[in-house]
């Protein structure tokens, strides 16, 4: 019997600026506006591969170590609502162009892999209510908090006593970014 498991490349945000999304989060929104994603599952998605075997995770996993990819800084200055999945988000408005090649590399290297990768654009955000179907008030403004991007992540998101949560199983380490 072979076993699969439901993989996919992210970035984390760091504990504190999860902290303070939260906070944030829980002043900004009410609370039937949707379902609230906990704090330790809050990340932004690189690229989602699904329900992978052991065979094609292990090749996953080298091609990531294969990747070499300066850090960089994120603002999470945007916030949005799309309605048809039901998902309040936060963003980028203008995303680094690194952020982007990233990306690009892991979902060109799943797609190789047999991975499914949806055809629409990558955009990058951070998922913050779940289940929100009806109009929801965003705010006019988001904080634009800044993190850097120092590694990605490959998670295995798992269901079980009726809540999703993500596991980090490995992490590659990004260079070092050139100050000016």
């Amino acid at each position: 019997m072979s076993y699969s498991r439901r993989l996919f490349f992210a970035l984390s945000l760091p504990d504190a600026l999860q902290q303070q999304v939260i906070r944030w989060r829980a002043v900004s929104f009410h609370p039937d506006d949707g379902r609230p994603v906990v704090a330790a599952n809050l990340h932004l998605t690189l690229a989602f591969l699904g329900e992978v075997s052991a065979q094609k995770e292990l090749a996953l996993k080298m091609q990531a170590g294969r990747i070499i990819q300066t850090g960089f800084d994120i603002s999470l200055d945007d916030l949005g609502h799309w309605p048809r999945p039901g998902v309040v988000w936060l963003g980028t408005k203008r995303a680094p162009r690194a952020l982007l090649q990233l990306a690009q590399l892991l979902r060109s290297q799943a797609a190789r892999s047999g991975c499914y990768q949806s055809p629409l654009p990558f955009h990058p955000h951070v998922t913050l209510l779940r289940a929100a179907t009806k109009p929801v008030a965003i705010p006019p403004a988001t904080p634009g908090w800044l993190f850097n991007a120092c590694h990605f992540s490959l998670y295995q998101s798992v269901f079980e006593h009726g809540r999703t949560r993500y596991h980090e199983l490995e992490q590659w380490q990004l260079g070092q970014q050139d100050n000016p």
